[in-house]
């Protein structure tokens, strides 16, 4: 009789939270989980999102999700949440973007470039996602395809002083002292702007 009760209620369980969790509901706590996020009560934020089940999460829920376990330094918790939103959304560029930084930061220059260049298919305009493209060829030492990299992303962006900073060693490792001169001064005016 108890494994009756057992099914009983755990077909309850299943019957009810979907009716709990209807797509308004959804929408109101992911609305709430951005505004926790925002206000930077990342815990309260995740366990919101942990109140809606996984099938009903959408991108934007998972790379939220996968931002709060990167800022409390749980990678490979960031890592399959970020596969999870690229599961729901496989032009989901920002999500390749964080995959490469991650795997930037730990040398894998391959992975990196890898999933910097999806993030770039399906944004050809991301400055951030160019420079962290060249920063990976920097490490692999492919400086022709470094500077390619940095270039695009001034292109995007011609405000990052970042950018022409590593132009400039680029073009100084390529030997072109003029071009490095060039946007170390780029780089110099940028800086005493922002100050």
């Amino acid at each position: 009789m108890s494994n009756y009760f057992k099914i009983f209620f755990l077909l309850f369980f299943i019957l009810t939270s979907h009716i709990c969790f209807s797509k308004e509901n959804i929408d109101e706590i992911k609305q709430q989980v951005i505004v926790l996020y925002n206000a930077n009560k990342l815990k309260e934020s995740y366990q919101l999102i942990s109140k809606i089940p996984e099938d009903s999460r959408d991108t934007e829920i998972w790379l939220l999700a996968a931002n709060i376990t990167q800022d409390y330094g749980r990678e490979l918790d960031t890592i399959f949440l970020l596969q999870k939103a690229i599961s729901v959304d496989p032009n989901n560029y920002k999500a390749y973007y964080n995959l490469g930084t991650i795997y930037l930061k730990n040398n894998k220059l391959n992975s990196a470039i890898n999933n910097l260049k999806l993030s770039l298919k399906y944004n050809k305009e991301f400055a951030y996602a160019w420079y962290n493209l060249g920063c990976a060829y920097l490490g692999l030492l492919d400086y022709k395809k470094a500077k390619k990299a940095f270039m695009k992303a001034i292109s995007f962006n011609s405000a990052e002083p970042d950018f022409y900073y590593n132009l400039a060693y680029t073009y100084k490792i390529l030997g072109n002292e003029k071009q490095s001169k060039k946007m170390l001064e780029i780089y110099n005016s940028l800086i005493e702007e922002s100050n």
